[in-house]
C-alpha cells in the first residue's frame, strides 16, 4: 500500500487547499467509531453511509468525519490517530471534486479511449481520473471502475499531473441506476382510528408547517448539508409518508430547498429514495 510519510503534515496542507480530509490505518481503511458512536448508537446509519446526529471530535463515521479545521486535524483524538494512520484520505465530493478509480489496465484502456482527458494520479494497481464537479458515488459502475464523489473517501495519492477537467456526462451516466418499475399508487386499508374516515394528515396546517420546517432545516444548514437533507427528508417521510398525504409539489419544493444548497437533482433523489428504503416504504 502506498504510504504517505508525513500524514499530519499532508493532511494540514490538503486541509488549507480546501480539501476536507481524513486518516486512514492499515488496510486503508477509516478508523473505526469511538465507544459513543459504536455500533452506530449515536443514530450513525448502518454502513457509515450517512453521520450520526452526533458532533463527535474524533474521526468517526468514515468519510462524514472528513474535515478542512485544523484545530480538528490536531485534536487530541485526531492526533491519535495520525500517530497511527498509514495513509491520508479525502472527500472528494466535499473539494467539490469526483475521482474514476480505475483499478486495472483494461479499465485504464477504457477510460483513454472513452474519456476525456483530465488529472490523472496513479494507484498502486491503476490510475485515479479526477474530474472538477461532485455527483453520487457507485462502486462497480463497469468491470474494475469505481466512481468516488459525494458520500465516499480517497486516498490522497499526490497531487498528479494534468489539467483538472469539468466533469463529463458520460461519467455521471455511469452513476445513474436503472429507474424501478412503476409502484403501485398508495391506498388506505381503512379509515384510521379517529379521524373520522380521513387521514389526520391531511390537516392542511399541520402538513404545511411540516414542510415549511423542513424546507427551513435545509435552507439553514451551514455544514454536513448532504446528512442534513437526507434526515430531513426521512423525518418528513417518517411523519407524513404513509398516509399518501405528500404531494408532487410538497416533495418538489424540498427538492428546491436541497439543490439551492448546492444538492444535485440525482443526490436529491437518492436521499429520497434511501430514506423510503430505511422506513421500509
Amino acid at each position: 500500500m502506498n504510504a504517505t510519510p508525513n500524514p499530519l503534515h499532508t493532511a494540514l496542507s490538503l486541509a488549507a487547499s480546501g480539501v476536507p480530509v481524513l486518516p486512514l490505518r492499515r488496510g486503508k481503511v477509516p478508523f473505526g467509531n469511538c465507544t459513543t458512536c459504536a455500533d452506530n448508537a449515536c443514530g450513525g446509519r448502518p454502513n457509515m453511509k450517512v453521520p450520526g446526529p452526533c458532533r463527535c471530535p474524533a474521526p468517526c463515521h468514515g468519510w462524514a468525519a472528513a474535515t478542512t479545521d485544523p484545530a480538528v486535524i490536531v485534536s487530541p483524538p485526531w492526533a491519535a490517530a495520525w500517530r497511527q494512520a498509514v495513509c491520508v484520505a479525502y472527500h472528494p465530493g466535499g473539494a467539490g471534486l469526483t475521482v474514476v478509480d480505475l483499478d486495472d489496465a483494461d479499465a485504464i484502456t477504457w477510460a483513454r479511449t472513452t474519456l476525456p482527458a483530465t488529472r490523472t494520479v496513479p494507484t498502486t494497481r491503476g490510475e485515479h481520473w479526477i474530474y472538477r464537479g461532485a455527483m453520487a458515488s457507485r462502486n462497480t459502475v463497469r468491470p474494475g471502475v469505481d466512481i468516488k464523489s459525494t458520500m465516499a473517501y480517497a486516498r490522497w495519492l499526490g497531487p498528479g499531473t494534468g489539467a483538472l477537467a469539468a466533469l463529463p456526462d458520460a461519467v455521471r451516466a455511469l452513476a445513474v441506476k436503472p429507474s424501478p418499475a412503476p409502484r403501485a399508487p398508495q391506498t388506505l386499508p381503512e379509515p384510521l382510528r379517529g379521524g373520522q374516515g380521513e387521514c389526520p394528515h391531511r390537516t392542511p396546517a399541520f402538513l404545511e408547517r411540516g414542510v415549511a420546517m423542513a424546507v427551513q432545516r435545509i435552507t439553514e444548514a451551514s455544514s454536513a448539508v448532504h446528512a442534513t437533507v437526507y434526515r430531513t427528508f426521512l423525518a418528513v417521510l417518517s411523519t407524513h409518508g404513509r398516509c399518501g398525504c405528500l404531494t408532487d409539489t410538497h416533495v418538489t419544493r424540498l427538492f428546491t430547498a436541497a439543490q439551492a444548497k448546492g444538492e444535485t437533482p440525482r443526490h436529491c433523489t437518492d436521499a429520497w429514495t434511501n430514506a423510503r428504503t430505511a422506513l421500509g416504504m
